[in-house]
């Protein structure tokens, strides 16, 4: 993980391999942004001008590495932009900082040490850039370089990211300044960890690793691990769960982590969707849709990362996380189109399609964490491809069984840089679930197949209890080019709306 510190230094005086400074976009071109005043002196007040020169706008994102002049202690000025110029009376949007400082991690990759001068009007600022620059030095590399590094070679392997990030104009001393940095490392820290999961490949990462992993970590940090085995399963009626994950040689888990703090008066119940690897089944994906299906279980991913993260904040929240996992293949042993589950709730299911299986143990799970009869539910999951067409590949989509729970978690999204919809469960769909075989078919009506799916899970959810569904099957995993703070591959998605979540409960500040 990065290095980060606070440093009350001028960016004239620090040493370090490059120093960054922020780059806003003007009406007549770029202007440099405070944080940067004694970098633009040292250009002899003539930075801006020289960026145009080169053809730098201040756009979001945009990256120009310059020489630093005389008077700097670095060899190396890196301008990232931070887009549109703010209104005089108005600081930088967090989501800008947050990108920005991304981007520049990003463009750092193979350096020791960057000092960070961009502008940081508060500890709300400290935080988004914190987290931008952490998230942003992100790089999974465990794979990478085999041969080089058993030769020894010393320039062999990927560039590893940025090793140190000196935020300046940070004071180490000040209480919010420290508080934020600290929670910005924890949170990138756990994110990073998610993205790792995410990027795993799937011949290393079966149900059972995953559960390993969590229960390692879970010990790690005061965190109360149960993990229930396929005998377990079986023995316990978790159809929903076995069902999917019958077909595999590597069997089902599911991993229960539970974080209390003495002071709690909630509780949340995190429930992630874990499909380690999904070929679809006996209802097999066709070809081009299988290469990425090791991000199957970025729902999951989150929700650890999450409770993890909560139990390093000491949050004053009991948070509990289920984790549904299990390896969705064909075999002679697989469940078939045309079966029927009994869940672990009692209700049968007729399968249609096996390729339907995040509900199935996501039902299962539910259910469980229901007994509990937490405060609210929200359970987390790459659930279908409809959301990705309704939504596109940057936004997830929320749906809940309460309008004001739905409307505080987009807006708890929003709040810490997550493209987010609420969505509808419209009544006249769950019909299209009705089975004349079982209580309820896994798959209705192809047009809406994602409120389709969030109506099937509402069914697995207790009496009163609050609950929200969040599809992440969009943001969960970038295949194009990396951008702001966000890589290619896993992504963390969900992560800081559930951390945010669990802090307003812990503060009463729920609307």
């Amino acid at each position: 993980m990065t290095a980060l510190t606070l440093s009350t230094a001028g960016p004239a005086t620090l040493r370090a391999d490059a120093l960054v400074v922020g780059v806003a976009k003007g009406p007549k071109g770029p202007v440099v942004a405070a944080g940067a005043e004694a970098v633009d002196k040292a250009y002899d007040g003539k930075l801006a001008a020289v960026l145009d020169a080169l053809g730098a706008s201040g756009a979001e994102g945009e990256t120009t590495k310059l020489p630093a002049p005389d008077g700097l202690k670095v060899p190396v000025v890196l301008a990232v932009g931070l887009g549109a110029l703010p209104d005089t009376d108005e600081s930088y949007d967090e989501e800008a900082l947050r990108r920005a400082a991304g981007a520049a991690a990003r463009a750092l990759h193979g350096t020791k040490k960057a000092a960070f001068a961009l502008p940081l009007d508060d500890a709300s600022a400290v935080t988004a850039v914190a987290e931008g620059a952490l998230l942003g030095a992100y790089a999974f590399t465990a794979y990478q370089g085999g041969e080089k590094k058993a030769a020894g070679s010393k320039n062999g392997g990927p560039k590893q990211p940025l090793a140190e990030i000196a935020l300046l104009g940070a004071k180490p001393r000040d209480k919010e300044h420290k508080a934020a940095a600290e929670r910005a490392t924890i949170l990138a820290t756990e994110i990073n960890i998610a993205r790792d999961l995410v990027n795993t490949p799937p011949n290393d990462l079966t149900p059972e690793a995953f559960a390993a992993v969590a229960g390692a970590a879970a010990k790690e940090n005061g965190i109360k691990v149960q993990v229930l085995d396929e005998k377990a399963l079986v023995k316990g009626g978790y159809g929903g769960i076995m069902g999917v994950g019958k077909g595999s040689e590597n069997p089902p888990r599911l991993v229960k982590l539970s974080y209390t703090h003495p002071k709690a008066e909630k509780t949340l119940a995190f429930v992630g969707k874990g499909i380690t690897y999904d070929s679809g089944g006996i209802s097999l994906k066709p070809a081009g849709h299988n290469e990425t299906m090791k991000c199957d279980m970025a729902g999951a991913a989150a929700v650890f990362a999450s409770v993890v993260a909560a139990a390093k904040l000491g949050l004053q929240v009991n948070v509990t996380g289920w984790l549904a996992l299990a390896e969705n293949m064909p075999s002679g042993s697989a469940t078939k189109p045309g079966d029927v589950l009994r869940m672990y709730s009692g209700k049968t299911v007729e399968v249609l399609n096996t390729d339907a299986e995040g509900r199935l143990v996501l039902g299962d799970a539910l259910t469980k964490a229901s007994e509990e009869n937490p405060d609210a539910i929200v359970d987390v999951a790459t659930l279908t491809g409809a959301m990705v067409m309704a939504l596109g590949d940057r936004t997830f989509g929320i749906m809940a069984n309460d309008d004001a729970f739905r409307t505080s978690i987009h807006e708890i999204a929003e709040e810490v840089g997550e493209a987010s919809w609420p969505m509808p469960l419209p009544e006249d769909l769950r019909k299209t679930m009705d089975s004349p075989t079982a209580d309820i078919a896994n798959m209705g009506v192809r047009m809406g197949g994602g409120l389709v799916a969030g109506l099937f899970l509402q069914e697995f959810v207790g009496e009163g209890i609050t609950w929200a569904h969040l599809d992440i099957a969009g943001p969960a995993f970038h295949e194009g080019a990396p951008y702001g703070y966000t890589p290619k591959g896993g992504t963390g998605s969900a992560v800081r709306t559930l951390v945010r979540l669990a802090e307003r409960t812990a503060t009463g500040d729920l609307g």
